[in-house]
């Protein structure tokens, strides 16, 4: 961890902002077709399959899967099962670009949880970049009109993305821990499907008390199919191998900063599919967050 950022690095860290903001644009096309936890749950039962044919011996009873299972359990709960099935909720009400720049606060949660439960020393520069990011999503909660935060009406869907921002922060902390598993660590596929098994546990649960609560018929076809097939094996499988092993050579408080590009990412994604050019309040909250990035970051 804490290496030096290569050009390889950065490019291996661009990639999932790019998928990322894909599965946005992806996930607010296909809500009406399809209830957001369930979306989240389909999503991670393909990837499983995917992965399955190799990373099979992770599910064998000698497996060290099962010796740290509690482990697993979390990283799959923060990561599986909460911050996607967030996500696809937050897009019922929200637009991809508000979501995703909601999404980029994911810095200070960075440091915020890194200095309360992970020994992570907050210096005055930090801080200043923490304020400068949360003041980047407030002009995205305000829709760029700050009168409108005296009246306490937010989207919900934006309110949603907050939270899995902060299970996303949580999610990448517990990347670096050292010495867990490292018969799976050893091996990106296994490592992934470690934390599929517990976190299909967690996504089916929510999925089926969404089912219960809030029907809603799926609408099967060849756009759903496409659609998952993308968020499967893009956002899900490749964006996630990428995001472990960058998070692992520079850690979370660098890697973050390049959290920042999903939302310019989204914001052309959106313009060309679904007719949603930027406004010049998220140019403005962009400029917030990764401008606190950019401070925070230095050393």
């Amino acid at each position: 961890m804490n290496q030096r950022l290569t050009p390889a690095t950065a490019l291996l860290l661009t990639l999932p902002p790019l998928l990322w903001a894909g599965n946005a644009v992806v996930g607010r096309i296909v809500s009406p077709l399809v209830p957001p936890l369930t979306l989240n749950f389909l999503r991670w039962v393909l990837a499983f399959a995917i992965l399955l044919p190799i990373t099979w011996r992770v599910l064998r009873a000698d497996s060290p899967l099962w010796a740290h299972m509690r482990r697993f359990a979390v990283l799959g709960l923060v990561g599986v099962g909460c911050y996607n099935a967030l996500q696809y909720l937050a897009l019922q009400t929200s637009t991809p670009i508000n979501v995703t720049l909601v999404g980029s606060s994911i810095p200070a949660f960075m440091l915020g949880l890194g200095a309360a439960f992970f020994g992570q020393r907050i210096t005055p520069r930090q801080v200043t970049g923490a304020v400068l990011s949360i003041a980047g999503v407030l002009v995205v909660l305000a829709r760029g009109e700050f009168a409108y935060l005296r009246q306490v009406h937010f989207v919900v869907g934006d309110l949603y993305m907050v939270i899995a921002t902060a299970s996303w922060a949580l999610y990448s902390w517990l990347l670096i821990r050292p010495g867990d598993a490292p018969e799976l660590r050893g091996h990106w596929a296994n490592f992934l499907m470690a934390q599929l098994v517990p976190g299909l546990c967690w996504s089916g649960m929510f999925a089926a008390v969404e089912t219960v609560t809030v029907p809603q018929a799926i609408q099967w076809g060849a756009p759903l199919a496409a659609a998952l097939a993308f968020i499967a094996i893009g956002p899900a499988v490749i964006a996630y191998r990428c995001w472990g092993l960058g998070v692992q050579r520079v850690g979370p408080n660098i890697a973050g900063f390049f959290q920042n590009l999903t939302p310019l990412f989204a914001a052309i994604f959106s313009a060309a599919f679904l007719g949603e050019p930027p406004h010049l309040y998220h140019v403005l909250a962009f400029v917030l967050i990764a401008g606190g990035i950019v401070v925070s970051s230095r050393r």
